[in-house]
């Protein structure tokens, strides 16, 4: 017999379970988070987008003209787009106070 919702504990959540309404994520400023932050050279970028599929965060989107920009409000400067970026058009700098 299985338990009431109320009378879970973390022990009774099997693998995979999402504990948080799904999708919730939108709700936390988690850029707060970073201490760098990417910088976007549009000189160099060919606009393959590939720095947005690596983005863990998915908050990396193409502007009106096609170039990417990340969402400093979800970025947590992990710096991944900046590594991925074969033509080197993302550089990670210091976040300024």
């Amino acid at each position: 017999m299985t338990k009431p919702e109320s009378e879970l504990t973390w022990k009774d959540l099997e693998i995979g379970s999402i504990v948080t309404e799904p999708g919730n994520a939108s709700q936390y400023q988690t850029g707060d988070w970073r201490s760098q932050r990417p910088t976007f050279n549009h000189d160099r970028c060919v606009k393959c987008g590939i720095c947005s599929i690596f983005c863990p965060e998915g908050c990396i989107e193409q502007n009106a003209d096609g170039y990417f920009e990340a969402n400093l409000f979800y970025c947590k400067g992990c710096g991944i787009c900046a590594r991925e970026c074969w033509t080197q058009a993302i550089t990670m700098v210091e976040e300024e106070e």
